[in-house]
């Protein structure tokens, strides 16, 4: 079966979509074709061949002669190699799996989502791959799959809706994610710097009509660098720690790019399996780069796990400044985005889309260094930090341990709550921390001083 992306399409006027409508294309007089609907961002998709198990297609009668008709953009052929052998015998082995993808992903729902493919034709297949070549994970317990494109998440939702629910919580299929980047909502004095060594806010964002990072090609990729490294430029606008300047990865000599990797305002080439699986190295380092603060206390990387990353720190316990600075940055930037006639992939269910399902709704991930060797070592400090909602990793990243009790602390959630209560929740949940890892160095005992889980809003 083929189908074709249609860029425009005008329904004629008056007719229910549960009803078998007609619409004007340049096809065969009373051809029945089938089309799948999207209103509201304004594209459709055409299937040629008449199927009536089309998931999330209706039919519809094709008439020549009226002056209004859709342009077919493009054609999208799915895999003839799926035709050539049983669905089940293509089916993965998850026997040593530990992901929500393999604890989501039944033989029945992989056979039914096999054969489909977004507009830009990831499939299923694509989207599963570094779940698949990664079974499990030392200290975290991964999603398991990517999103390649914005639909991925709509055209495979029987497996994505399952996976997000297990990753955030139980987050429902209905709820409504709020966006809050107020940052004079955040209330916060500081951190006490003996034990906070540093303070960061990050976030992701995807910009719509291009594919992620682990399905674009290298066309794609230069059109967001491009794009990121124009409206970065304005910044200084908005907010004085915004200003700086861009440099292209490929032009960095080595010794460059390592400085920076070492002061944390670079990343380096992928090298972790999950990132390497989900395609996010290809074509290394083309088309990657970072917009510099000249304080060095903001960053914006190009094309790393996703479209952009937008980074606000600073090595002291202020998280109030990071968060206004973080704040203003992420409001210009949409700004400027929109200037250049393009906007963010965004909705209000799963709010800002990106490549991982993990980072869905705000993106954020608000966190210290901090220095608690007493209490990481209590027995109930893994129920501490779900209580507060807070995770831990080590300061090298997620594929790191903690070393001398010195743990990079962030908020688990990113769906559900808007980013000025997630950042809150870091900010009360590291006071309470340091004030038990206090308590311990005073051979206090803490045992009746745990905290009460916060509640989810659903």
């Amino acid at each position: 079966m083929v189908r074709e992306r249609v860029k425009q399409m005008v329904c004629v006027e008056g007719w229910e979509p549960q009803e078998q409508m007609e619409y004007a294309i340049e096809a065969k007089k009373d051809a029945v074709y089938y089309i799948r609907v999207d209103e509201s961002q304004n594209e459709y998709y055409w299937a040629r061949e008449a199927e009536s198990n089309i998931f999330g297609w209706i039919p519809v009668k094709c008439m020549k002669g009226n002056k209004k008709y859709a342009n077919v953009e493009s054609e999208i052929p799915v895999r003839d190699a799926y035709n050539s052998f049983d669905e089940a015998f293509d089916f993965p082995d998850f026997s040593k799996s530990n992901n929500w993808m393999s604890k989501c992903l039944t033989k029945e729902m992989y056979i039914k989502l096999r054969d489909r493919a977004t507009p830009n034709g990831y499939t299923i297949d694509e989207a599963i791959q570094t779940g698949v070549d990664n079974p499990a994970h030392p200290y975290i317990m991964t999603v398991g799959a990517t999103a390649g494109d914005e639909e991925t998440y709509e055209v495979f939702k029987e497996l994505f809706d399952p996976m997000i629910a297990g990753r955030h919580n139980g987050y429902p299929a209905d709820f409504v994610q709020p966006t809050c980047l107020d940052h004079t909502q955040l209330n916060h004095d500081g951190f006490d710097e003996k034990y906070v060594l540093s303070s960061r806010v990050r976030t992701g964002r995807s910009i719509r009509g291009l594919c992620m990072p682990p399905y674009c090609n290298r066309a794609e990729r230069r059109k967001v660098e491009e794009i990121v490294s124009s409206m970065s430029a304005n910044l200084g606008e908005y907010h004085e720690d915004l200003a700086g300047h861009y440099e292209k990865l490929s032009e960095m000599t080595e010794e460059r790019h390592e400085e920076l990797i070492n002061k944390h305002l670079m990343f380096d080439k992928p090298v972790s399996p999950l990132l390497r699986s989900g395609g996010m190295a290809r074509d290394w380092p083309d088309a990657r780069g970072v917009h510099l603060g000249d304080n060095e206390t903001f960053i914006i990387w190009a094309n790393e796990e996703d479209h952009v990353r937008i980074v606000s720190m600073q090595k002291d316990g202020n998280m109030k400044d990071v968060f206004e600075r973080f704040c203003v940055a992420c409001n210009g930037m949409e700004t400027e985005l929109k200037k250049r006639g393009y906007e963010y992939m965004h909705n209000e269910h799963l709010g800002y889309v990106l490549a991982c399902p993990s980072n869905l709704g705000t993106g954020i991930r608000a966190g210290v260094h901090a220095k608690i060797p007493l209490l990481s070592q209590h027995p109930k400090f893994e129920e501490i930090l779900i209580n507060l909602r807070l995770q831990k990793r080590g300061v090298g990243g997620v594929d790191t341990a903690a070393e001398g009790g010195i743990f990079d602390l962030s908020n688990l959630d990113r769906l559900g709550f808007s980013e000025v209560q997630l950042v809150q929740f870091v900010c009360d949940g590291v006071d309470k921390i340091v004030e038990l890892e206090k308590a311990l160095e005073a051979e206090e005992d803490i045992s009746d001083r745990i905290p009460e889980a916060i509640q989810t809003p659903w």
